[in-house]
């Protein structure tokens, strides 16, 4: 397993704008740091678990069927360029309007699991990152420990500073030059696992007509 390209897919879609993040930065805007935090750590778990259970699930299901977890694999790098190139299209990141009072830990834990985005980047983790000698459920707790200890951090930069983070996005090329930096390190992990996935003989054949 790369563990350093897991980090890497890991934090930038951590750390990049997204509905978790934006409700977290208008949070911590509205009711401050303190008020936010069940939220934000309900994110953090809740979506830890989603990645374990998944890696679990999929792990199982990809040990009877090994003959296709390359061609999965190449699919879920393909995913991993289509996300760069819609993060570097990204508009500004939209309003969000206040409420009465901030999410709480089961808000936030329940919010991951009714995000499309998050099943997305849930399955892909678990189809692109599984070691192919790693027992399923270890390598679902190594994901959802290493998926809390990289999400967490990003998550409360953008409640922490939510105001000061908002108004670095509403500056059009502040926020291009953000979304593209993002998509060109999305990419780059995207080939670079796609390099290191496929066989040797593969590699070898075009190493030879370079």
């Amino acid at each position: 397993m790369n563990l350093l390209a897991l980090i890497t897919y890991l934090l930038v879609m951590s750390i990049t704008p997204g509905p978790n993040n934006l409700v977290l930065a208008s949070s911590g805007v509205n009711y401050g740091f303190g008020r936010t935090l069940p939220a934000m750590l309900g994110m953090a778990v809740g979506l830890s678990l989603q990645v374990g259970i998944l890696t679990v699930f999929l792990g199982g299901l990809l040990a009877l069927i090994a003959s296709v977890q390359l061609y999965l694999a190449v699919l879920g790098c393909v995913y991993l360029l289509w996300l760069s190139w819609g993060m570097a299209r990204a508009g500004a990141a939209g309003e969000q309007g206040a409420t009465g009072k901030p999410m709480g830990f089961a808000g936030g834990l329940l919010f991951n699991w009714l995000n499309p985005k998050v099943w997305l980047m849930g399955f892909n983790i678990a189809v692109v990152f599984l070691p192919r000698h790693m027992a399923p459920l270890q390598a679902g707790l190594l994901f959802a420990a290493t998926t809390f200890v990289i999400g967490l951090p990003c998550i409360a930069l953008w409640a922490g500073t939510g105001v000061a983070i908002k108004r670095w996005l509403a500056s059009p090329r502040r926020l291009r030059a953000f979304n593209c930096g993002m998509a060109a390190m999305l990419a780059a992990t995207a080939f670079w696992l796609l390099v290191q996935m496929l066989p040797s003989h593969l590699l070898s054949g075009v190493g030879g007509l370079i």
